[in-house]
């Protein structure tokens, strides 16, 4: 998965869609996910990546980043 080139983020989880003129903003999590799929990271890597720095459990944190992809996709954020 990867984010469009043409996505602006910020730092603080806002996220602007230009070529629809739809924005967004996302929690801390959220971000770093955004983050990482702007670096082109595989979903394994950022799997790995939030529950290494997050106390969260590894199914629990799949499936809810299953969900946040599938958001991101039907919001054209990615391609």
């Amino acid at each position: 998965m990867r984010l469009k080139k043409n996505i602006a983020t910020s730092e603080e989880g806002f996220i602007f869609n230009p070529g629809t003129g739809d924005s967004f903003s996302t929690n801390e999590i959220g971000t770093e996910i955004i983050a990482l799929l702007k670096d082109e990271k595989p979903q394994g890597k950022i799997i790995e990546s939030i529950c290494a720095k997050y106390d969260v459990d590894q199914n629990q944190f799949e499936k809810d980043l299953d969900d946040y992809l599938s958001q991101l996709k039907d919001y054209t954020i990615l391609e």
